[in-house]
């Protein structure tokens, strides 16, 4: 079992992939960067988080 992400990760997370999911990829280390550009996030953990999610949502949508 992983953790448990909260509403804001969620919130924040489907609405830039809503809105950019051309241009995320499935990789961590561009999404981050990605992330930081499209959002004002000054936390790195968030953003981390973000990011990873959005990762993770990329690889999901891949196999369907």
């Amino acid at each position: 079992m992983g953790r448990i992400k909260t509403k804001l990760i969620k919130r924040v997370t489907h609405k830039l992939v809503d809105r950019h999911r051309h241009d995320f990829k499935e990789n961590f280390e561009e999404n981050k960067k990605l992330v930081s550009r499209f959002a004002d996030i000054k936390s790195t953990k968030i953003r981390n988080v973000i990011a990873g999610y959005v990762t993770r949502l990329m690889n999901t949508k891949k196999d369907i």
